[in-house]
């Protein structure tokens, strides 16, 4: 469970981090604490589960790359060998278990495991696909973006903290 001071950690560092030489060293001043200490507090909250990411987020599209969002119909008996072999490539970003929406529904292909690719050229997205079908022997169903929405949901973390939309 995280304490106080991680949570202020955390709400500090939601939705913005310093451009400058010592970013850590600006938020350990603004929240009383060390750089060290502050690196140190990171570091453990993303070690034990906590946080699961910290880093930042670019528009990969503006860079010349791509995300995709893809998804398999992985049968039971071979779901965490096709998982271990996503998670070898270094170009998925995530994979993870969700049921299909409306498995009952006349045709429908349960589609169980989905991942995001990530690549630096949008044109290596058709390779990429290739050859997880080939490596994994199943279907890759790619749901390319066709439009992009920005949604910051920001929750208080502490009493009578308030965030404005």
């Amino acid at each position: 469970m995280p304490s106080p001071d991680d949570l202020r950690l955390i709400d500090r560092l939601h939705g913005g981090f310093p451009l400058s030489d010592r970013p850590f060293a600006d938020v350990a001043a603004g929240l009383g604490c060390s750089e060290d200490m502050l690196i140190d507090r990171l570091q453990r909250l993303l070690a034990h589960g906590d946080l699961t990411r910290f880093g930042p987020l670019f528009q990969i599209e503006r860079a010349g790359g791509r995300f995709v969002l893809a998804a398999m119909a992985v049968p039971e008996d071979r779901f965490d060998n096709v998982a271990a072999q996503l998670g070898a490539l270094k170009e998925i970003a995530h994979n993870y278990r969700r049921e299909s929406a409306h498995p009952d529904q006349p045709g429908a292909t349960t589609l169980n495991m989905w991942f995001v690719i990530a690549v630096e050229a949008a044109g290596q997205i058709d390779r990429v696909i290739g050859d997880i079908e080939v490596m994994t022997g199943l279907p890759v169903f790619a749901f390319p973006k066709e439009r992009e929405f920005f949604v910051e949901l920001r929750l208080p973390l502490l009493p009578g903290a308030h965030h404005g939309a």
